[in-house]
Order: C-alpha cells, then structure tokens, then sequence
C-alpha cells in the first residue's frame, strides 16, 4: 500500500497570515476603543441613576455627574 502524505510549507501559511498586519492592529485598535466608550458610557448611564443624596454618599454632585470633565476610567 502506498501512503500519500500531502503537507503545505509554513512559509506559505505564515506569509499569508502575515500580509497585512497593519489591518489586523487597526481592528484590535477599534475594538478596544470602543469597549472603552461603551464602558464609559455605562458607568455614566449609572451614575445618572442615582439620586441626590447617594451621589453625595460618594463626593459628587448631579452636575459633576452630567460633565464630561468628571469621567472614572481603569485606563
């Protein structure tokens, strides 16, 4: 019995993953940016939802909360 083995040279598949890697580094860029502005968002989105008092409860007033000076970011 005569076994044919078919293999593909790692040249040719790591020239091919690697033909454009600028676009795949403007996608992860992308991506990231947008999760920050959605985390961002979100955070912004509960601090609206708290009344008066509890804004107080953690050093900040309603029109600190509704500026975009005041943001609390990880980043």
């Amino acid at each position: 019995m005569h076994s044919s083995n078919f293999t593909i040279p790692a040249r040719n598949i790591r020239s091919s993953r690697h033909s454009r890697p600028g676009l795949l580094l403007a996608v992860i860029t992308a991506a990231r940016w947008l999760a920050r502005k959605m985390n961002e968002r979100r955070n912004c989105n509960a601090l609206m939802e708290l009344s008066d008092e509890q804004l107080k409860d953690i050093g900040l007033s309603r029109g600190q909360t509704e500026s975009d000076v005041h943001v609390y970011s990880r980043y």
